[in-house]
C-alpha cells in the first residue's frame, strides 16, 4: 500500500515537472515569436538615413495657439482672413473640436478631465474661427469654462497671450522684461533651459508687439466668471514681493529710461537670434519658436528677411496637414526614438549589422560639439552629448545623452575610431554633469534656485529643471555598463541619491515619464547594475510595489494623475507601462514574483497586433508635470522588445532559472 502510494506520488510529480516545462517551453516560445514580428515592425519604421522618428502627439492648445499666431501675423480685414490663412485655420478648428469632450471641455491628457487653460485656449481659438458662440459645441464649453472658474482659472502664459490682443487686462499679467538678459550672476540661466528660450521672445513681444487688433465686437465676455478677481494670485509673502516688482516693471515699461530699455531689447534680440543658430528653431520646442515668430515681428522685421523665413519654415515644420485638418508636434524626437529603438534590438542580439551601423553613424554625425547653456556653469567642460531633436546644439541634454551610450554599446559605426572617441568625450560630459545633491537632471547644472518659483509666471510649472530620480537612473546604467563601478565618486553619490528619493512605498518619482512606474524600472535597473549591497532592501521594495500595482487584465497602467495627486493613481493598462514594470520585476530578481511576470507577459503577448505592433491611446511621457503631456507613439513598441527579451532570455535558460520555475509552477496551464 505504501509502495502504491509512493508510486502514484512519484508519478503526479513527473507530471507536474513534465506540465512546467512544457509551460515553460511554450511561454518561451511565445516570447520569441512575439519578438520577431516586433523586431521586424520597429526595423520597418527606420529611415533609409538610418534614424527612427515617431509622431510626438500633444493636447489641442497647439493647435489653438496657432490660431491666435494667425491672428497676430494676419489680423482678418473687413472682409474677413485671406483666404490660405482661414483655410489652414478651419482646419485647425476642426482638429480641436474633433477632442471636445463631453462634458464641454479640452483635457490635456487622454482621458483626463477638463482643463481651464486648454478650455480656454480652445474657446479662443474656436471663436476666432468664425465658429457661432451659440453652437451647441461652444455652448457646452462655454458652460465648463465658467464651472472651472472662468477665464480668470487660466493659467499666467494664457492670460499673458490674451493680453496681447486686448483680451485680458494687461494690468493683470506677469510682466517679463527684457532686462532680464542684462542681469548680473547669470539670473536667467537660473531658470530651465525651455523657460529661457521661451521667456526672452516673450519679453520682446511685451515690450515691443503693443496690443494687436481683433476682428470687430471680438471678446471674450462670456468666459468671463462673475465676481472672479483678475488679479495675479498672491500665494505668500514671498508671492507679494514678486507681485511688488512685477507692480515696479509696469511702470518702468512707460516710464523707464529709454536707453536702458533699448540696451536691454538689443541684449535680448540677439540672444534670441544668436540660439538660432545650429538648431532647429529657437530651442527647437513649440512655444519658443512661436514666439521667435512674434519677437521678430515686434521688432519690425520684414516677412522677406532671411531670419523670419526661417523661423516661420521651422515653425511650420512642426504642422502636419491633411485634406481636412492639421495637427502640431511640440518638437521632434529622432534622436531619443533612435537611441531607444537601437537599445532595444541590440538587447536582443538578433539584428543585423547593417540598420545597427546606420543608426550609429546617424547618431555620431549629431554628437554636439559646440558649448552650449549648459557650459555658463561648466566652463571648462569639453563640449559633447546629444540634444533630443534633429538640431538642437544650444540644448544637448543628459538624458538622451545616456540613452545614446546604451544604444552605441550595441552597434558598431563605419569608423571605430571615431565612436569611441565620442563616446569618451560623452561619458566625460556625462559625469561633469552631475549636480550638488549626486542626481542628473535634463539640460543644466544645479538648476534648482526655488525662490524662482515664487515669480508672478511660475505656475507652468517649469521654471526649474531639477535632478531627478529617472535621469539619474539611466545615467548611472548608461556609466556602470560602460566600466564605471561603485568606487567611482560619480556612481557612489549616484547611487546615494536614488537611496535618499525613494519613495515611502518603494516607488521613485518619475519627472520625464508616466510617473511612478516609469521612476522605479529606471531606479531599480541602476541599483541592479551597481551591485551595492545596501540597495537589495530598496530593490525588492520596488519590486514588491509594482507587484501589488498590477491591473486585474495582466497589464499595468498609471494616470497623469499621480502628479497632481502626488501619489500612484492606476489608469488602464498600456504596452509601454506594463513592459516598465515587466523590465523592473525582471531586473528586481525574476523569480520573487512570477504570478505577476508571467500575466505582465500574458497581456503583452495577447495585446499584439498582428503586425508586431501594440496601439496604445493614453498620455506616458510627461513635458511639465500637471500642465503638458506626449504621448510618444514609439513607447508601445520598443518598449515591449525590451521587456520580452529580458524574458526570453530568463525562459530560454537551463532548467532551475528562478523564473522558470517559479512562473511554471504559478501558471494555471501546470496545474
Amino acid at each position: 500500500m505504501e509502495s502504491a502510494w509512493f508510486e502514484s506520488s512519484a508519478r503526479r510529480a513527473a507530471r507536474r515537472t513534465i506540465a512546467a516545462a512544457q509551460s515553460r517551453q511554450a511561454l518561451a516560445e511565445a516570447c520569441a515569436a512575439s519578438l520577431v514580428r516586433a523586431q521586424g515592425a520597429l526595423l520597418n519604421l527606420q529611415k533609409p538615413q538610418g534614424y527612427w522618428c515617431g509622431d510626438l502627439l500633444a493636447d489641442t492648445t497647439l493647435e489653438s495657439d496657432y490660431i491666435l499666431l494667425q491672428l497676430w501675423l494676419h489680423p482678418p480685414t473687413d472682409s474677413g482672413w485671406n483666404p490660405p490663412t482661414l483655410t489652414r485655420i478651419r482646419k485647425a478648428a476642426r482638429s480641436i473640436l474633433d477632442r471636445q469632450l463631453p462634458g464641454g471641455g479640452f483635457n490635456i491628457y487622454p482621458g483626463g478631465p477638463a482643463d481651464p487653460s486648454a478650455s480656454v485656449k480652445a474657446y479662443t481659438a474656436l471663436k476666432l474661427a468664425g465658429i457661432d458662440p451659440a453652437s451647441e459645441p461652444m455652448a457646452r464649453l462655454r458652460k465648463a469654462i465658467l464651472d472651472l472658474g472662468g477665464i480668470q482659472a487660466a493659467n499666467s502664459y494664457v492670460k499673458i497671450n490674451l493680453s496681447l490682443f486686448g483680451l485680458y487686462p494687461r494690468q493683470h499679467v506677469p510682466t517679463i522684461p527684457p532686462e532680464l538678459v542684462l542681469l548680473p550672476g547669470g539670473v536667467l540661466y537660473e531658470m530651465s533651459s525651455w523657460t529661457r528660450a521661451i521667456v526672452v521672445p516673450l519679453s520682446i513681444v511685451q515690450a515691443r508687439g503693443g496690443v494687436r487688433p481683433v476682428p470687430p465686437d471680438f471678446n471674450l465676455h462670456d468666459i468671463e466668471a462673475p465676481g472672479v478677481s483678475f488679479r495675479l494670485p498672491r500665494r505668500d509673502r514671498l508671492s507679494l514681493i514678486f507681485h511688488g516688482i512685477d507692480r515696479g516693471l509696469k511702470i518702468w515699461h512707460y516710464r523707464g529710461n529709454q536707453k536702458l530699455k533699448n540696451a536691454a531689447i538689443r541684449a535680448a534680440e540677439k540672444w534670441m537670434l544668436d540660439h538660432t543658430r545650429y538648431s532647429n528653431g529657437l530651442g527647437a520646442i513649440y512655444p519658443s519658436m512661436m514666439y521667435l515668430i512674434m519677437a521678430l515681428d515686434s521688432l519690425g522685421y520684414p516677412k522677406d528677411h532671411p531670419d523670419y523665413i526661417e523661423a516661420v519654415q521651422q515653425f511650420d515644420a512642426l504642422m502636419s496637414e491633411s485634406e481636412d485638418t492639421l495637427f502640431f508636434q511640440p518638437c521632434f524626437s529622432p534622436v531619443w526614438d533612435t537611441a531607444y529603438a537601437m537599445f532595444a534590438l541590440g538587447e536582443t542580439g538578433q539584428v543585423e549589422e547593417e540598420p545597427m551601423r546606420r543608426a550609429a553613424d546617424w547618431l555620431i554625425a549629431r554628437e554636439v560639439r559646440r558649448k552650449g547653456d549648459w557650459s555658463v556653469k561648466r566652463p571648462d567642460l569639453e563640449p559633447s552629448g546629444w540634444a533630443f531633436e534633429f538640431d538642437n546644439e544650444h540644448y544637448p541634454d543628459i538624458d538622451d545623452t545616456a540613452m545614446v551610450l546604451l544604444a552605441l554599446m550595441h552597434a558598431r559605426a563605419s569608423d571605430p575610431e571615431a565612436q569611441a572617441r565620442c563616446e569618451r568625450r560623452a561619458m566625460n560630459w556625462l559625469i561633469g554633469m552631475q549636480s550638488k545633491d549626486g542626481g542628473w537632471a535634463a539640460f543644466d547644472v544645479d538648476n534648482d534656485w526655488q525662490l524662482l518659483n515664487k515669480v508672478p509666471f511660475a505656475d507652468h510649472n517649469a521654471m526649474l529643471d531639477p535632478t531627478c530620480p529617472d535621469i539619474t537612473g539611466r545615467v548611472l546604467e548608461s556609466l556602470i555598463r560602460r566600466g564605471h563601478g561603485m568606487s567611482h565618486p560619480a556612481i557612489a553619490r549616484g547611487v546615494d541619491y536614488l537611496l535618499r528619493n525613494q519613495e515611502p512605498n518603494g516607488s521613485w518619482y518619475g519627472r520625464w515619464g508616466v510617473d511612478y512606474i516609469y521612476g522605479a524600472f529606471l531606479a531599480i535597473r541602476a541599483l541592479k547594475h551597481a551591485r551595492a549591497p545596501v540597495a537589495r532592501e530598496p530593490v525588492a521594495k520596488a519590486a514588491h510595489w509594482l507587484s501589488q500595482i498590477q491591473n486585474a487584465d495582466g497589464g499595468w497602467g498609471e494616470s497623469c494623475e499621480s502628479y497632481a495627486d502626488n501619489r500612484f493613481v492606476a489608469a488602464p493598462s498600456t504596452p509601454s507601462q506594463t513592459a516598465w514594470a515587466l523590465i523592473g520585476l525582471l531586473a528586481a530578481d525574476p523569480g520573487a514574483h512570477p504570478d505577476a511576470v508571467r500575466r505582465g507577459l500574458d497581456y503583452l503577448l495577447q495585446t499584439q497586433n498582428a503586425d508586431g505592433t501594440w496601439d496604445e491611446d493614453l498620455a506616458t511621457g510627461t513635458g511639465f508635470p500637471n500642465v503638458f503631456y506626449l504621448r510618444y507613439t514609439l513607447y508601445r513598441n520598443y518598449f515591449p522588445i525590451i521587456a520580452l527579451n529580458m524574458a526570453r532570455r530568463e525562459l530560454g535558460a537551463e532548467p532551475g532559472s528562478a523564473l522558470l520555475d517559479a512562473a511554471a509552477a504559478a501558471s494555471p496551464r501546470s496545474a
